[in-house]
Formats: structure tokens, C-alpha cells, sequence
């Protein structure tokens, strides 16, 4: 076996077509379009590699491609933190110690090399991509949710990985029957009087400007949770500009004062891996089409972030934004999953639980000092 340091364009696509053949006869997978992954390690599209230093591994035996591996340096989650955690992703590999070994070897090594003094992950190059499935492998992962097979934790373990956070996702299905509580109905129609709240949706006509207003809004609201570092106003607009081509506006929404000061937000996405599930990560001949047409009668969705300012938290905002998204997308076959949230943020997992959801899925992130 061998571990090659990507280099060639050859090896860099072999890198990016890795998963597509690893999973091709998994029925819970869902293949990313293979557009966007590539566009993920190239700084040019990927705004978040210009504040990183960042390295690939491919493991080969006999000349076949059975492991891959990132190893990368965020200099802005370095400064947030204040340590010398250095992050690898982009982890597949065969079922076998010995190749999941020699990566995360590579990745260690590299990552020391760096000065790094911790290694954390799996880590992604896109936000909100963190960890490995360690419960619930399935249904299939919603849009920007890793998936992996359960060995996968068997072999970071053994390793000396260990549990750096759990990431818990929960699930609300209107064909479980799921109603909003009536009791926080009463609530919110309070919090809303009482703060002089009204709750809007993302205008699409300005969307960079919304998306870099909730970005902002994120910076401030979450930045004390586990794993948070801030967005920078380059990656907000490339965000803008990738939503837009998919986004719902009714699940994108904006909490503001009565002065009209941005206090809260939801960013609920549609769930296009339901639409693109079969296309093997191409759009064309025919992938087009079947989004397009599949886009208007989706209402599955992925809640990917909810926030409230620090001085409106502790006022049942994020309850508000909840009921109005539920109001805004509920349907007869309305399905939400909420993730992540920190498995030790007790006030925003009771608040859901209180709100009726169910568990679903549970992420892992591991680390392991260098």
C-alpha cells in the first residue's frame, strides 16, 4: 500500500471520484453533485480554502484508489479558538485498519508538521459539514450531511480517536402527525407583542444582502458554541450566490425589532437530495430537468441554522422562529430535520424537545493530540 500526497490533476480527480464509486451500490447515499464537490478544494470557488493551508492523501493498493484523506490548517479557527487544532476530512475508506491507519497517520503527521498540537474531524471544507454518523444511518443524509458506514467509527477509535463533541439532529414529520404545540402558539403571539417582533422572509431581490445579514447575525449569536468560527463576508456572498438557486424564501427568515434591527434568524433549506438521489451527481443530460421540476413540490427540508442576537436570547425568539416556520412551509407531507445541535446545549435541546420533535441522527467529532 501507498499514500500518495495529491498532486497531478490526474490524482486530484481521483481524489473527487472516490465516494462515487465507494457508494455507488449503497441504497441510503446519496451522491453530491460532483460539480460542487470538485468545487470544494479550489480556492477560486471555495472561499473558505483562502484562510486555509490544506493538503489531500490518496491510499493505494495495487495501483486501485482505496482511501482518501484532508489535512488542513484554518488560520481563522486557530485564532477563534486559541489553540493549535488542526482539522482532517474529506475521510473514506475501505474497511481495513490498516489503510484508515496510514491516512489519518499522513494527516497527523502533516498536521504536526504544521505546529498543530491537536487533530479534529472529520471536518469539512464546507460549512456545517462536521462528523461522522455514529446513530441513525438512515433515511438518507439530508442536503450538506455527511454519511458514512458504521465501521467508519470502529476505525477512528481504534486509531485513538476520541469523542471531542456529539452533534444531535431531530426530525418533525407532519405524517407522524406532528402539529405545532398549541400552547407555544399562545406563547409566541406574546413574545411578539411584547418585543414588538415581526419575522420576515429573505428578499430574494437582495439576497446577498440578507444571507451576509444573517452570516453577521451568526457571528455574534452562536459564537460562543463548540466548533464555531466566524464567516467571513466573502464566504457569506458565495453562499448567497450558491442559495439562490435553490432556496425557498419562505424558509429563510429574518426576526427583526420594532426599530427593524435584525435580531434573529432561521435558514431552513429545501432537501434537494431528495430530487437528486439516483442522477450519480450529474446534472446532465437530464439532472436539469428533474431538479427543476422537483423543486417546486418539495417540502422536505433541512433546518440548517437558527440564531438570536445575545441581547433578545432567553425570550423565546427562536420559539417564534420556529412557529413561523412551520406557519410558512407546513404541508401534508412536511418533513424538517434540525441539525446540528451540540448535544451539550441543554437550552436549545429542550426547547425542541418541548416542541415535540423526534430523535433522529447523531453525529460525532473526534480528536486526538499530536
Amino acid at each position: 500500500m501507498e499514500i500518495i500526497q495529491v498532486s497531478t490533476p490526474q490524482e486530484h480527480k481521483a481524489f473527487i471520484d472516490f465516494p462515487y464509486q465507494r457508494y455507488r451500490n449503497d441504497p441510503v447515499w446519496v451522491a453530491p453533485l460532483r460539480s460542487e464537490q470538485a468545487g470544494q478544494y479550489v480556492p477560486e470557488k471555495n472561499p473558505m480554502l483562502k484562510h486555509c493551508e490544506y493538503t489531500l492523501f490518496l491510499a493505494k493498493k495495487e495501483g486501485k484508489v482505496v482511501g482518501r484523506i484532508s489535512a488542513f490548517v484554518d488560520q481563522l479557527a486557530v485564532e477563534h479558538w486559541k489553540q493549535p487544532v488542526g482539522l482532517f476530512g474529506s475521510f473514506e475508506s475501505s474497511n481495513d485498519p490498516e489503510v484508515a491507519d496510514a491516512l489519518l497517520n499522513a494527516a497527523r503527521a502533516w498536521l504536526k508538521q504544521k505546529g498543530m498540537t491537536s487533530m479534529r474531524g472529520p471536518w469539512s471544507f464546507a460549512s456545517q459539514e462536521w462528523g461522522l454518523v455514529v446513530e441513525g444511518y438512515e433515511p438518507s443524509p439530508v442536503i450538506m450531511a455527511p454519511y458514512n458506514p458504521p465501521y467508519y467509527n470502529d476505525l477512528l477509535t481504534r486509531f485513538g480517536l476520541k469523542k471531542a463533541e456529539d452533534l444531535m439532529v431531530y426530525v418533525i414529520d407532519a405524517k407522524d402527525g406532528y402539529t405545532f404545540p398549541e400552547r407555544y402558539l399562545t406563547l409566541t403571539e406574546i413574545v411578539k407583542k411584547r418585543y414588538g417582533v415581526t419575522v420576515r422572509e429573505i428578499d430574494m431581490r437582495n439576497i446577498e444582502r440578507d444571507v451576509v445579514t444573517i452570516l453577521e447575525m451568526a457571528n455574534v449569536s452562536i459564537c460562543d458554541n463548540w466548533g464555531f468560527y466566524p464567516v467571513t463576508q466573502e464566504e457569506a456572498k458565495a453562499m448567497a450566490r450558491d442559495l439562490k438557486q435553490i432556496v425557498n424564501p419562505k424558509g429563510v427568515l429574518i426576526a427583526e425589532n420594532e426599530e427593524g434591527k435584525p435580531i434573529g434568524f432561521a435558514m431552513t433549506l429545501p432537501d434537494i437530495n431528495k430530487v437528486i438521489k439516483g442522477l450519480d451527481g450529474r446534472l446532465l443530460p437530464f439532472g436539469w430537468l428533474k431538479l427543476l421540476t422537483g423543486l417546486p413540490k418539495l417540502h422536505q427540508f433541512r433546518m440548517w441554522a437558527l440564531g438570536v442576537i445575545p441581547e433578545y436570547q432567553g425570550k423565546a425568539i427562536d420559539t417564534l422562529l420556529y412557529r413561523a416556520t412551520y406557519d410558512n412551509l407546513f404541508t401534508s407531507d412536511f418533513r424538517l430535520e434540525i441539525n446540528y445541535v451540540l448535544e451539550d446545549n441543554v437550552r436549545m435541546n429542550n426547547a425542541l424537545i418541548k416542541l415535540g420533535v423526534k430523535d433522529l441522527r447523531r453525529y460525532r467529532v473526534y480528536e486526538i493530540p499530536l
